[in-house]
């Protein structure tokens, strides 16, 4: 059996982000802790992508890539 190693995290939460929160969770049928890790996994993603497209750039603007639609426009 897997057993995952895991830590607790606290944090205070406003009245209006508690009554999301538990509202979300109704909805979902996923409990508050499970809505809350999947929010701040998808957080902590999203900065990852926004680190590296930082770094990567340079790179792009250099070979002509100055917005997500000459992006988009390359690869359609």
């Amino acid at each position: 059996m897997y057993y995952m190693k895991s830590a607790t995290l606290t944090i205070r939460l406003d009245n209006d982000l508690d009554r999301l929160l538990t509202k979300a969770s109704r909805l979902s049928g996923k409990n508050r802790s499970e809505i809350a890790r999947e929010a701040l996994r998808r957080q902590l993603c999203l900065e990852q992508f926004e680190e590296l497209r930082k770094r990567i750039m340079p790179f792009a603007e250099a070979r002509g890539y100055l917005t997500d639609e000459d992006i988009f426009s390359e690869i359609s």
